[in-house]
């Protein structure tokens, strides 16, 4: 029995993105009695759902986390929903695709929401000394396409598996490259971060809570 753990590949100016780190570092991990599995998802509007559906055939998991990376926020965040709505904002995606304003499925529900024991992971968390907090916003942008994109398909599908994504935050070593930029040095804020450990012990955690519900 498998858990699948998902990441994104770095995008933008970076060149680590903590969620895929995180998948990474988890990989073949027992917990439970199953093996998390981390894979990495492209960070392209046309391939990162692909992608996610392909490791969710290979693998038959028995819950899913996907992951993602929130720069600027202090601690995990636990999306509650996701909305049917692809908009890149500022950021274009690796492949250099910027949509505005499309449907992610045209024809379907509005949103979906994560069916991961939201709550209940944040009490988890929180209890653990890990900062988290329930979210109920994931963005636009390919974070949001993947929980409910996921959501969706598990709805046609009629397939009963606890899904829900987690956005990470900054690693110290990210934050302080963010803050090179000149902002370390003019007085500015550095955005907050987490050590990866305890990044990899919040999805430990989520899928803990996950298995237990």
């Amino acid at each position: 029995m498998t858990l699948l753990l998902t990441g994104y590949e770095p995008f933008g100016d970076d060149d680590e993105n903590p969620s895929e780190m995180v998948a990474r570092e988890l990989d073949g991990e027992e917990l439970g009695g199953h093996e998390i599995v981390g894979e990495v998802l492209p960070v392209e509007f046309d391939a990162a759902f692909e992608a996610m559906r392909d490791h969710i055939e290979t693998h038959d998991p028995t819950a899913i986390v996907a992951t993602g990376l929130a720069a600027g926020r202090a601690g995990i965040s636990v999306e509650r929903v996701g909305i049917n709505v692809n908009d890149s904002g500022s950021t274009p995606d690796n492949a250099g695709a910027e949509p505005r304003n499309e449907r992610i499925r045209g024809g379907e529900a509005a949103g979906y929401f994560a069916t991961l024991p939201v709550v209940s992971v944040v009490e988890s968390l929180l209890d653990a000394g890990i900062p988290a907090h329930v979210s109920n916003t994931a963005g636009t942008h390919l974070c949001n396409n993947a929980l409910y994109s996921t959501r969706a398909y598990l709805e046609r599908e009629d397939r009963d598996v606890p899904m829900g994504f987690v956005h990470l935050p900054c690693t110290p070593e990210l934050a302080a490259k963010h803050a090179e930029d000149g902002n370390g040095t003019s007085g500015a804020s550095v955005q907050p971060s987490m050590p990866l450990s305890m990044q990899c012990a919040a999805i430990r955690r989520t899928f803990d809570m996950t298995l237990e519900e």
